[in-house]
């Protein structure tokens, strides 16, 4: 197909001639997904890309100005800057990740990490002042998770002398930290 026939095509397509418009893709297609394809390094985001571009060739095909200049250069320009565009879309997404810096770190800065390093002692302390058993008792339920019904039955005890146990050792070690 020469340049002067691809230039008839494009003016049709201006005025809407899907038979022009059918013609000029299969045509063109070829050349202008290499161009995506050159400029964008990934088969599918080209793919992508030619689609958009021809969709932007058929709704601004009367800017095309017939001049001296080979049309398929045009079709390339337009299909090039699309890319280029595309390019530059993702560069500014990713470039909105750098506000995540500005969100507040959830962890514990520190000083509380200090202070609470400081009551991790305090309680370790107060559990020692507990008999045993019963310390082992509160670290298993409150830390490890352990039912009442299993704390009862390792320990060899009727279940509601291990919530005794419990409620006990938790009014114990209430009153020691507040010391």
């Amino acid at each position: 197909m020469t340049p002067h026939d691809i230039t008839k095509l494009i003016v049709r397509v201006s005025m809407k001639d899907r038979g022009a418009f059918d013609t000029l893709y299969q045509q063109t297609n070829a050349k202008l997904f290499g161009v995506c394809l050159r400029v964008l390094n990934d088969r599918p985001d080209a793919e992508e890309a030619l689609q958009e571009v021809f969709v932007k060739i058929w709704t601004k095909a009367d800017r095309f100005a017939i001049s001296e200049l080979s049309p398929i250069s045009w079709l390339v320009a337009v299909a090039r800057n699309h890319a280029i565009d595309r390019i530059r879309a993702r560069r500014q997404s990713a470039a909105n990740i750098d506000t995540a810096l500005d969100i507040a770190d959830p962890s514990p800065d520190p000083e509380a990490m200090a202070v609470a390093g400081g009551e991790n002692e305090r309680i370790y302390r107060c559990l020692g002042e507990l008999e045993a058993d019963r310390a082992a008792a509160v670290r298993s339920a409150y830390l490890a998770g352990e039912s009442y019904a299993e704390l009862a039955e390792r320990h060899g005890v009727p279940l509601n002398t291990m919530r005794t146990w419990l409620r006990r050792s938790l009014m114990k070690l209430r009153e020691c930290l507040e010391r």
